[in-house]
């Protein structure tokens, strides 16, 4: 299936996506620091049924790179004005990680022009993660050295993540985290500080929250947003925290499914 690539205006500059297929649309938000190629496999089987559109945030990918500070209120309001400018009435809604933070602001505000909404692998962020947030380390972050070790570092952070032979999937994680290495830590603090618990009973789109069994990170999450949401949550059948990479065709059935029963 062939990839349409193009650019919208907004109050921050360009905005870039990539969408294929035709259909009632489904907006998918990449986690940080990626950019749309972490559903580079999944789009193609979404489109087979729907308008499959994945968009670079803010300040990653080719999207335009303000200088002012991240949050994930400025990584809705472009997501937003990306809607707009498409003329997306109403479309179902995917966020993987930061990208399901994003979702939730997006939901929270557009509210019955979401028709549905998918959480992956989302963290739930209520006080005790934002009061506690100075104190996690650094994900990404790394100090580049002039023997370029900081390019294994910054391989080695990840690697955990990655099955032997989904070594194509981490060397674009590279591409992205190096192509914002200056700010490369930014997405994570917008997540730690944003209001979550506080939007949520805004979010009005019938709710479907997943995640692979071996993100750690994410996997607790799932009770919470069951518990403030009321909403169905599953674990898939493997994969970690790059789960679209890893498994896009159980990842898109899912999307399909929850959107054709919205």
């Amino acid at each position: 299936m062939t990839f349409r690539k193009g650019y919208v205006p907004s109050g921050f500059g360009q905005l870039h996506y990539v969408e294929c297929g035709a259909g009632e649309p489904v907006l998918m938000l990449h986690q940080t620091p990626r950019s749309w190629t972490e559903y580079l496999d999944v789009l193609p089987l979404v489109g087979a049924a729907h308008r499959a559109i994945a968009m670079d945030t803010l300040g990653f990918g080719a999207s335009a790179k303000p200088d002012d500070p991240h949050s994930i209120e400025r990584f809705a309001d472009a997501a937003q004005a990306l809607v707009d400018a498409l003329g997306l009435e109403r479309f179902h809604l995917v966020g993987h990680h930061t990208g399901g933070v994003i979702a939730v602001e997006l939901a929270a505000r557009l509210q019955s022009r979401v028709a549905s909404l998918l959480l992956s692998a989302t963290p739930f962020i209520d006080e005790d993660k934002r009061r506690t947030a100075g104190e996690r380390k650094p994900v990404d972050h790394v100090d580049p050295k002039p023997d370029g070790s900081h390019l294994l570092e910054l391989w080695n952070r990840r690697r955990g993540f990655y099955a032997d032979g989904e070594e194509a999937a981490l060397t674009r994680f590279m591409v992205d985290a190096l192509s914002v290495l200056d700010r490369v830590e930014e997405g994570h603090v917008a997540v730690r500080q944003y209001a979550m618990d506080q939007r949520l009973p805004y979010v009005t789109a019938r709710t479907l929250a997943v995640c692979a069994p071996g993100d750690h990170y994410s996997l607790p999450a799932l009770e919470k947003f069951a518990d403030a949401l009321g909403c169905e949550t599953r674990v898939l059948s493997g994969g970690h925290v790059p789960l679209p990479e890893q498994l896009p065709g159980e990842f898109a059935k899912v999307v399909l499914a929850w959107a054709a029963s919205a």
